[in-house]
């Protein structure tokens, strides 16, 4: 398998860490909201760099998922989510880990369904460049 589409299968291993941690963390009350958003996030990210990779789009060293998803879009790649929900997904990132106030830009139900939904777009992506990548190169697996 060539480099490129390893890294993408990577982040997508280190994004199902996160997934598990959130969907832990989602159901648990006493956990404090900057903790488990910061899971969504991760998960978000690395989906989305998962798709960079495979598609050898180069990305800066950041968590900005809005600045990712505009790379992809600037390639012709569509996101299943809206940049405003990515914004608000954001400060969880580095900001509100290291802030004890408590801020409500989404609550844990609001991050169920993207970190949901860009996971599985995000493997599909994967799925899509690497079968192709496969088909036209038979002796690199």
């Amino acid at each position: 398998m060539k480099p490129h589409i390893e890294e993408a299968w990577r982040a997508l291993r280190l994004a199902d860490r996160d997934i598990k941690v959130f969907d832990i963390l989602v159901e648990e009350p006493e956990a404090h909201l900057s903790i488990v958003l910061f899971h969504a996030q991760q998960a978000v990210e690395k989906s989305l760099k998962a798709v960079l990779f495979s598609r050898q789009i180069e990305f800066r060293r950041t968590h900005d998922l809005t600045e990712l998803a505009q790379l992809l879009r600037q390639e012709g790649v569509e996101t299943p989510v809206a940049d405003d929900l990515l914004e608000r997904m954001n400060p969880f990132a580095v900001t509100f880990r290291y802030d004890d106030m408590d801020i409500e830009l989404m609550t844990r139900e609001d991050a169920i369904g993207p970190v949901v939904k860009v996971r599985k777009w995000a493997e599909a992506q994967v799925s899509t460049v690497t079968q192709s990548e496969q088909g036209n190169d038979p002796g690199n697996d």
